[in-house]
This record gives C-alpha cells, sequence and structure tokens, in this order.
C-alpha cells in the first residue's frame, strides 16, 4: 500500500483562465487563417480594391479643396479624376517616345558592345584556378557514359517523333496575344470606377467602416480619420521623394552623356515606390545603356557614382526633411511586410505593403482589440524606457542599459532621467523584490544601477562651490541608498552642495555616527510603503541629536494622499517629497525672479495696452471663450490672464473667480505681481504645466492658488504676431491630473484664438508639438509621416 501511495504528487487541475485564454488563442488563429485565404483567394477582387483605396486616400485632399473653394462634388471627383488620368497617358507617351528612339539607335551601339565582350573575354583566358578540377570532372563523365554505351544488354536511344498539325488557328492565337494585355486594363478599369464612387461618396463609405469597426465610436472616428491623413500624406511624400530623385537623375544622365536620359529620370521616378528591388532595377538600365554607348568605362562610373550619391541624398537627406523625425514602422515589420503581401499578391502586394502595413498599425492604435498590430509593426519599443533599463539589469547587461539611459538623458535631462524613470526602475525593483526577484536578479539590479551613476557621474560631472549643508541617506534597502545617490547628483548639477551618507546609517546603532554638525537639512529616501514605524524612531533620534536640523522625507512608494502636512507632523518630519523633481525644489534655495529686459517689457506692456483688453472690449467673448475651453478639457476652471507692470488682470473666466476687484467697468480680478499665476509663463515665453499645485514649490503657497483650490494648473502663452506674450490660457482644476502634448496643441489654438479677440486681428495658430519617444539604437524604421 505504501509503495502504491508514494510517488509524484498529482498535477493540479487546469485553472479556468489558463483555459479560456487557450480557447481565445486558438480562436484567434483560426480567424486569422481564414482571413489570409481570404485574401489570397479573392486577390482577384481584393487588389483593385486597395488600390482604389489608396488612390483615393492621395486624391481626397484634393477633392475636399475643390468642394471647399466652391465647386460641385461630382464636378470636382471628375476634375482630379480627368487631371490623373491625362498625366498618366502624357507620361505613357512619353515613356513610349523615347522607348521607339533607343530602340532605332540600339543597333548603331552593337560595335561597341561586341568589342567590350571581346575585351573582358580575352581578359578572363587562360588557366583560372577551377579549369583542372574541372577538366578533369568532364572526362570522368565521357568515360562513364562511354562504358554504359558499350555495356551488354544496352537499348539503343529511341527515335524522335514529331507529329505535325494543321496549327492553332489565328482567332485562337489572336485570343491567346490579347489576353495578357486585357487582364491589366480590366484592372485598371475597375480601380478607376472604384476611385470614383470613393470619392464621389466619402462620407458613406465612412459610416460603414465605422458600423464595421464597431466599439467606441470616437475611437474608430480617430482611427480612420489619422489612418487617411497618414496614408495621403506618406503617398504625397513618397510622390515628392520620388521626383525630386528623377529630376536629377534625368539632369545628371544627360550632363555625363547617356541617351534616353527623360526615359531613365521618369523610370526611377517611377520604379522607387516599388520597395528594395525598384531603385536596383531602375539602376540597371542606364547602367547597361552608359556600357553600350561609351567604348571606354568612365561614362559607366559616372553614372554609377550619380546613382550611389543621389541614393545617399535622398535617404539621409531628402526623406527625413519631408518624412519627419518619427518612426512609424519598424525595419523588420516593414520587410516581414514585404513578404507576407509578396507572397500573397506578387508584385503587386510588394508594391502596396507599406501603405497596407501603415493602415494596419494606426487601427491597431487606436483600437484596443487590435493593438497587437502596433506592438508587432510599429518602431516604439514595446516596453517603456523604465522596464527596458530594468530588463537589461536582470540580464545583466549594464552597457545596453546605459546606452538607454544616454538616449533618454539626450531629451530629458540628467535630473529629468532621474524623476522620470530613474526612480521608477527602482520601484520595479523594489516591489519585486519578494515577489518574483531572485538572489542574483537583486544583485545584478543593485551592481548595475551603481555602475549606471558611476558613469552618469562621470559625463554629468558636477562640484557645486561652499560646503554641503544638505545631507542625503538611504533610509533601509540598497534601493533607498541608490535613490539618495540620484538626489545628490541631481543638487549638484543645480549648483546645492549636498553630500551621500552609507546605507544603513539611519539605525538606531549608527545615529550617533551620522556627523550632521554644520549639516542644515538631512533628507531621508525610502521605497517602503509603510515606512512608519522606523523612520519615526529615526526622526526621534535625530531630533534628539540635532533639535534645529530640518528633516525632509522622500517617500517615493507613498499611496495617494499620505503626504500632507499631517501627515509629515505625525512622522516627526518637517515636510514630505513625493519625486526627486520637487526635491530639488524644494532643496534649492529660491532663485530671485528674472527681473524682464527693460526695452522687451516696454514693447509687450505698449502691445497690451493697444489691445485695449484691460477696457473691457472682449470680456463677453473671452468668457465665453474661457467656458468652451473648462468643458473641452472637464476642468472646474479656466480663465484668460494679462500681466501687467504691477497686477496681474482674469480678463476672461468660465466662472467667478474669488480675490480682489478692479475699480474698472466692468471690474476685474487681479492678483499683484508677485502673486501672477502667469509671470512664468510670460518671463519664459512657453507652456506650463503642474500636475499637483501641492507638490510644486511655486504654487503650493500662493495665495490665489489656495483660494481657488486649484490642484491641477496648466497655462500657455497668449503670444500676438509680433512676438509679445500679453499673458495666459489656464486651465485649473480641484484634483491633480495628467495632460498629454495632443491636448496642449487644442490649448494653443484656444489661447490663439484669444489672442484674435484681444487685438481684433486673424489668429495665427502655433506649430503642434511632437511626441516622440526616442528609439532604440538597435532598431531601425521606415519613415512615415506625423
Amino acid at each position: 500500500m505504501t509503495s502504491q501511495l508514494s510517488g509524484p504528487p498529482l498535477a493540479p487541475a487546469e485553472p479556468p483562465q489558463d483555459r479560456t485564454d487557450i480557447v481565445r488563442m486558438a480562436a484567434w488563429m483560426v480567424v486569422g487563417s481564414v482571413i489570409i485565404g481570404l485574401l489570397y483567394f479573392g486577390q482577384d477582387v481584393l487588389i483593385p480594391l486597395a488600390i482604389a483605396f489608396l488612390v483615393s486616400f492621395a486624391l481626397g485632399p484634393l477633392v475636399r479643396g475643390l468642394v471647399r473653394r466652391g465647386v460641385p462634388q461630382v464636378a470636382a471627383v471628375a476634375l482630379v479624376m480627368l487631371t490623373v488620368i491625362a498625366m498618366l497617358l502624357g507620361l505613357g507617351l512619353l515613356i513610349t517616345s523615347q522607348v521607339s528612339v533607343l530602340s532605332a539607335e540600339l543597333p548603331a551601339y552593337q560595335s561597341t558592345i561586341r568589342t567590350k565582350i571581346a575585351a573582358l573575354g580575352q581578359s578572363m583566358e587562360g588557366p583560372g584556378l577551377f579549369d583542372g578540377v574541372l577538366q578533369t570532372i568532364a572526362t570522368v563523365q565521357d568515360q562513364m557514359a562511354t562504358a554504359l554505351q558499350d555495356a551488354p544488354g544496352s537499348v539503343a536511344d529511341p527515335l524522335a517523333v514529331t507529329v505535325v498539325g494543321d496549327g492553332p488557328s489565328p482567332f485562337s492565337t489572336a485570343i491567346a496575344w490579347l489576353t495578357p494585355a486585357l487582364a491589366p486594363l480590366a484592372t485598371l478599369g475597375i480601380v478607376v470606377v472604384f476611385v470614383f464612387l470613393v470619392l464621389l461618396d466619402r462620407g458613406d463609405l465612412r459610416d460603414r467602416l465605422i458600423r464595421l469597426l464597431g466599439g467606441n465610436l470616437h475611437r474608430s472616428t480617430d482611427a480612420l480619420e489619422e489612418a487617411g491623413k497618414r496614408i495621403s500624406k506618406y503617398l504625397l511624400m513618397q510622390l515628392v521623394v520620388n521626383v525630386t530623385y528623377g529630376i536629377p537623375m534625368a539632369i545628371g544622365l544627360w550632363a555625363i552623356g547617356v541617351p534616353g536620359w527623360v526615359l531613365w529620370g521618369t523610370l526611377a521616378a517611377i520604379m522607387r515606390f516599388i520597395p528594395y528591388v525598384g531603385p536596383m532595377l531602375s539602376a540597371v538600365f542606364p547602367l547597361a545603356l552608359a556600357f553600350a554607348v561609351d567604348p571606354g568605362w568612365d561614362m559607366v562610373l559616372m553614372a554609377l557614382a550619380l546613382i550611389l550619391f543621389l541614393e545617399l541624398v535622398s535617404n539621409n537627406i531628402v526623406e527625413p526633411l519631408l518624412y519627419g523625425t518619427s518612426t512609424g514602422l519598424s525595419a523588420l515589420s516593414l520587410i516581414a511586410a514585404a513578404t507576407f503581401w509578396t507572397a500573397l499578391w506578387g508584385p503587386v502586394g510588394l508594391i502596396l505593403s507599406t501603405p497596407l502595413t501603415v493602415c494596419l498599425l494606426v487601427v491597431g492604435r487606436n483600437l484596443p482589440q487590435l493593438a497587437f498590430f502596433d506592438t508587432l509593426l510599429g518602431s516604439t519599443p514595446a516596453l517603456d524606457l523604465p522596464t527596458r533599463i530594468y530588463q537589461r539589469l536582470i540580464a545583466d547587461d549594464p552597457d545596453e542599459a546605459y546606452d538607454i539611459a544616454t538616449d533618454a538623458i539626450a531629451a530629458t535631462g540628467v535630473t529629468g532621467f532621474y524623476n522620470q524613470s530613474g526612480l521608477e526602475v527602482l520601484r520595479q525593483a523594489s516591489d519585486d523584490f519578494h515577489a518574483n526577484a531572485r538572489v542574483e536578479h537583486r544583485l545584478r539590479v543593485v551592481e548595475g544601477m551603481d555602475s549606471l551613476l558611476d558613469d552618469l557621474q562621470e559625463d554629468h560631472p558636477a562640484d557645486p562651490p561652499g560646503p554641503a549643508r544638505i545631507a542625503c541617506i538611504g533610509g533601509k534597502w540598497q534601493v533607498d541608498a541608490i535613490s539618495a545617490r540620484m538626489l545628490v547628483h541631481g543638487l549638484a548639477l543645480t549648483g546645492v552642495a549636498a553630500e551621500m551618507r552609507p546605507a544603513g546609517a539611519v539605525t538606531a546603532r549608527q545615529v550617533a555616527a551620522l556627523q550632521l554638525d554644520g549639516v542644515g537639512t538631512l533628507c531621508i529616501t525610502s521605497f517602503s510603503r509603510d515606512p512608519d514605524t522606523a523612520l519615526r524612531a529615526t526622526v526621534r533620534r535625530v531630533r534628539r541629536r540635532w533639535p534645529d536640523l530640518r528633516i525632509v522625507l522622500a517617500l517615493w512608494n507613498a499611496p495617494d494622499g499620505q503626504a500632507g502636512a499631517d501627515r509629515a507632523a505625525a512622522l516627526g518630519v518637517d515636510q514630505i517629497v513625493l519625486s526627486l523633481e520637487e526635491a530639488v525644489q524644494r532643496l534649492t534655495p529660491a532663485a530671485p525672479a528674472p527681473t524682464p529686459a527693460a526695452p522687451a517689457e516696454a514693447a509687450r506692456l505698449s502691445a497690451l495696452s493697444a489691445s485695449g483688453v484691460l477696457v473691457g472690449h472682449a470680456r463677453a467673448d473671452l468668457d465665453d471663450l474661457a467656458m468652451r475651453a473648462a468643458d473641452a478639457f472637464d476642468v472646474g476652471m479656466a480663465f484668460v490672464l494679462v500681466l501687467e507692470a504691477d497686477a496681474e488682470y482674469v480678463v476672461g473666466q468660465n466662472t467667478d473667480l474669488p480675490g480682489r476687484r478692479s475699480a474698472t467697468d466692468p471690474a476685474m480680478t487681479w492678483l499683484p505681481r508677485g502673486h501672477a499665476l502667469s509671470a512664468a509663463i510670460v518671463d519664459e515665453n512657453r507652456t506650463l504645466v503642474v500636475p499637483d499645485t501641492d507638490r510644486d514649490a511655486r504654487f503650493s503657497d500662493n495665495p490665489a492658488i489656495r483660494q481657488w483650490q486649484g490642484r491641477f494648473f496648466a497655462g500657455t502663452p497668449l503670444r500676438t504676431a509680433d512676438g509679445h506674450v500679453l499673458g495666459a490660457l489656464c486651465l485649473a482644476d480641484r484634483d491633480p491630473r495628467q495632460i498629454a502634448d495632443a491636448e496642449l496643441d487644442l490649448l494653443d489654438r484656444i489661447a490663439a484664438e484669444a489672442v484674435a479677440l484681444m487685438t481684433r486681428q486673424d489668429a495665427v495658430i502655433p506649430e503642434p508639438r511632437r511626441e516622440v519617444p526616442p528609439a532604440p539604437r538597435s532598431m531601425l524604421g521606415q519613415r512615415v509621416p506625423d
């Protein structure tokens, strides 16, 4: 019985969730197989449809431009279609005429071709490396063939018999010749009809696609709008790139003396629409003709140099300039997409592969149910920046972690990197300490972060003058000490001298050895979610020994709502900070407000006075604009501020704001210049976003923010066409929140409308921001216009 009961334990039953995931994966695989099968077997219908949709994306802006100018929809579509067809016919006639001219001249080049080929043949004559081997193989083959023929029982070769009939009829011959030509013409006709119908009833088609996509109406609308803009701009930019390549190609070949230079320039522009192989095929023909025309090799070499030069200029200057710096598709996804669509649809699939893949990428970015397309196809890193660094450290690859950090620092600066990414890496390490990390993982992260900080301190040295009045120590773990090192470096970069105390210095045994004499501020860093017990005892011992010491507690993992003055008092510290940026602000002495240059300030105040906005001429319109901004951004307060020499005035608001009232008619809420909310925006001429005013030293003590109970604040400059900043359009809310760059673009547009109302001039819409995450060094990408 014992032997029967012993043995390996029974495997646990498979959890229902795992079975559900397997069923879902199998269902997706079946659906994918069905879709691929439909794409393959339905290519005769789907290829013309795909071409028509892509062409309609390119022609849609032209049709909409004509409609906006009063041209009827049918007439606009007909005009655009006829123009395109006329251009294609003209291009076809040009190519035909050039080909006919070249075909008449080719016999004159036969002697040059024969002479060069003969010269090449003579240079290759003589004993080669493998001549002896090849001769031996041929001799063995002859001997074996002779032996087989002389062998007994061998049968002579049968006689060949050919049956001669009457031959195909003329009608069959005509059909055989016309069928290959009729198929492309039929496809072209279908494409033209589809393009006409799509352009004619674009709204109905969009409605049907939105119904098919289903789900959230806003996401579906955004997906179609983004796809249309990206594809139309992509095709337009590709046309411009190819034309800027073909024209210099034609001019260069003409200067070199290659015949048919117009044909080869046109062919180069057309063939570049075919990814990868198109540029190589377009280069073969002019090089072959240069080989045939010139008795020497100068023309071939010059033509080759011209092609290489144009490729370098186009790929490294023209394309980045026209497409922009954003990367949409990764190189791997482009190659995979080209292979996939070529296998399904042949050469046409290769031409359509990039636009179709861009469509899938855009749909994946906007529809959650298809988000895997964004992960598979996009060049945006699949993992966020802190997770990528953390993973490299776990994999014991600190060098690559340093490369990633260096790229991020180029965009955000060292302190910004510490605040946004460095602390998050340590936060993930702290959360995984007991849950997932093994011993070697913990050791790799600590040693890797130490090495990373050593390199960053060497790359960005800082040695503030004067004695260190701030000491930073880690609370309990190694990650706490590493965060203290980050804070010391961040303070040094702002010109504040700080010292690092060794890890573990806050234990009861080592408090006496802290040596804090002469130190004004002690900052204790901690990732613990419940540090109260340990920190309260430590702070009590430190207070007993240095009663006048200012103690700041940096809680990098504190829950929301537990970092106020009440908790600071309960822990016995003077202040609690939640981010490295806030810590640097709190520990850095307040700098005096910059004094504007007298001529520039005088010109700004003159422009403000000339606008007459302080007289109240646009008060009702600005109030309405503020109400529109508050509704659009879903905030409690929106207001328009203008900054005078000694005061700041609220000239537009969505709700009555408490405060001092001016004696003007209409009365306006005003603030002293020293408490002005728009002062930093006007002085620095840039947008300011404060996700939580309680955590920002510039706003936490501002009387207006406290009176209006604004926890969130965002403001953008009111900039005139002459560059004068009159004030700011601001948003405020009672709860902390974040705001994206795309939303700030809309805020800039509303601010431009406010300036137009104030100055009685046309609105000048600023350029949109670009939120482009740094791509990893190991990833290349196809440039796709934003």
